[in-house]
């Protein structure tokens, strides 16, 4: 747990859907004693509706998204983590412009495990569909601390607050 002298991070847990973001941002939140927000909340009716039609967004569906995240990450000054997908560049811009200290955690794995974890969940609006437009869009961030969501939570939490310390030796790439 930080300090109270030092400051509060603002992190993103990314990865395309079944990655574990939401899992692992709330326990990382705990974790840091900071707020949590699950970005899937901030969708629209009509943007869950598509999705759930197997229909994946484009960045017009996406925009006022985007903006919603970023109005949540300068809503929360001392310190959040948030669960987005946050696939490319154009919208982690989106989502932190004006946002100062923001960290990437990039949960992933190969498409079949997210897959098999995608089709075992039964209360979300984003099933294995939208996939492969997914990953094809993933564009990872060249500074986030990239993580095998393979592993269990506890060791994703773990090893995100040991980069996030800057025990670089605590979150390898898969």
């Amino acid at each position: 747990m930080p300090s109270s002298a030092s400051p509060r991070p603002r992190v993103i847990v990314m990865g395309v859907t079944g990655a574990g973001k939401s899992t692992v941002g709330a326990r990382l939140a705990d974790a840091l004693d900071v707020a949590f927000v699950d970005a899937d909340d901030l969708h629209d009716e009509r943007s869950i509706a598509k999705m759930r039609a197997g229909v994946p967004l484009d960045d017009t569906d996406r925009a006022p998204w985007w903006q919603r995240i970023n109005q949540a990450l300068r809503a929360h000054p001392d310190g959040l983590v948030l669960a987005a997908s946050s696939l490319t560049a154009t919208a982690r811009a989106v989502m932190t412009e004006g946002v100062a200290q923001v960290r990437f955690v990039l949960l992933q794995s190969d498409p079949a495990t997210i897959a098999r974890r995608v089709d075992a969940r039964t209360d979300h609006f984003a099933g294995s569909a939208l996939l492969p437009s997914q990953f094809a869009l993933l564009d990872p961030p060249v500074d986030a601390i990239v993580l095998d969501a393979a592993r269990s939570p506890e060791e994703l939490v773990a090893q995100t607050v040991a980069a996030l310390r800057g025990d670089t030796g605590a979150a390898p790439a898969p």
